[in-house]
């Protein structure tokens, strides 16, 4: 029963592959793997030809990435390079490999480059759906953006939360964007990271999904788990910027490590097999968020592998569901189909080019900024964790 269930809870949710790494099985090998776990979503940081080729026609559903390195390229009106791209990274995949979207960028408006490069995020997604739309592409694929819980402000409580001053004004016309051409706004949420920076007021059992929970003074509704209350705070922001009930609001990123540096607590197999296992009974029951009881979001866990390239700290390359040679880095009782003979990617980046060898995808670290995280500081157990 328990395989049985976190198999269908995974059936209404997704998976990152990540693949910064020089150990990872070729995406031939994969594919049964995803298949025995259920994944009918996978988001890649790029658009990998070798990913893409593998799992077509299996009926999955991809969100693929264009790096932050090709927004100001993308973004140029009197450039052919947005067609170029969606051409080489998309349109020949289809329609044997399920691509439904793009995403442009990953959280530019918070990293370390914002200044530089978000000018060019939001022009890059129009130019992207322009070319989408000479393709009549637009109607399959849609274009998207990922963001940091760091664009808001205040995050707690949740119904308290707004969005950055400063990235307000840009926030605000990707949201435009969004209505415009019905895609999603994406979060990246992680609880791990709030517990992290404050250990010893965040409860672990809160942001496990096994506290008692907390209610929101603003809005009197309860919360058992600190994911929900970030979903809600994002949906705070957004309705305060008067876009309630426009935008669909997904989880693009969100995990827990097994294992960490001295300075990381709580990065723990038992741990993460809590997270990540009461997460999949949580979404199994399909219900919405206390702001949003009818929503419906996708989640994309993060992440499919241990990335043994990725920079940082020892967490960053420790977020996998499955070690390099497939076996589980802990037990969520999957009955997992091991790995065939398709030998090792052998790649760094996880990359590869493009078709017409121009602009090649290269994968991007799915970390994200020490800073910004909701933190909480008031006060179903996971179905095997061995």
């Amino acid at each position: 029963m328990a395989s049985a269930a976190l198999t269908l809870s995974l059936l209404f949710s997704g998976i990152n592959y990540g693949q910064i790494a020089n150990n990872l099985p070729h995406p031939e090998s994969v594919v049964p793997v995803a298949k025995s776990m259920g994944i009918t979503r996978i988001k890649l940081y790029d658009a990998d030809p070798h990913v893409l080729k593998a799992f077509a026609n299996t009926g999955v559903e991809f969100v693929v990435g264009l790096g932050n390195e090709y927004l100001s390229d993308v973004a140029d009106p009197n450039s052919k390079k947005a067609l170029s791209w969606v051409k080489s990274n998309v349109q020949c995949y289809l329609p044997a490999t399920k691509i439904s979207y793009i995403a442009v960028g990953n959280e530019v408006l918070t990293s370390n480059d914002s200044s530089s490069l978000s000018p060019y995020l939001l022009p890059a997604m129009e130019n992207i759906h322009t070319a989408l739309i000479s393709l009549n592409l637009h109607r399959q694929v849609t274009v998207t953006t990922p963001h940091s819980l760091a664009v808001l402000d205040v995050s707690y409580p949740p119904s308290a939360a707004v969005f950055r001053r400063d990235i307000a004004k840009k926030l605000a016309c990707i949201l435009d964007f969004h209505c415009k051409v019905g895609s999603p706004f994406l979060i990246n949420a992680y609880p791990y990271f709030a517990y992290k920076a404050d250990p010893k007021r965040v409860p672990l059992d809160f942001v496990l999904f096994e506290g008692s929970g907390i209610v929101d003074s603003g809005s009197g509704l309860h919360y058992d788990n600190m994911f929900y209350a970030q979903i809600d705070a994002v949906n705070s922001a957004v309705e305060k910027m008067g876009y309630a009930g426009k935008v669909k609001l997904q989880i693009s990123e969100t995990g827990w490590p097994s294992k960490g540096d001295t300075d990381e607590p709580g990065a723990t197999p038992e741990n993460a097999c809590k997270y990540n296992g009461n997460l999949l009974k949580l979404l199994n029951q399909n219900k919405g968020t206390p702001m949003r009881p009818e929503m419906n979001f996708n989640v994309y866990v993060f992440a499919l592998f241990n990335e043994n390239k990725k920079p940082g700290p020892t967490s960053e390359r420790n977020f996998g569901l499955l070690k390099p040679d497939g076996t589980p880095v802990y037990n969520l009782g999957f009955n997992l189909t091991g790995l065939g003979s398709g030998g090792s990617s052998g790649g760094g980046g996880g990359g590869g080019g493009s078709s017409d060898g121009t602009m090649p995808s290269v994968s991007l670290p799915g970390g994200n900024p020490p800073n910004g995280y909701l933190s909480i500081n008031d006060g179903v157990s996971a179905i095997i964790c061995h």
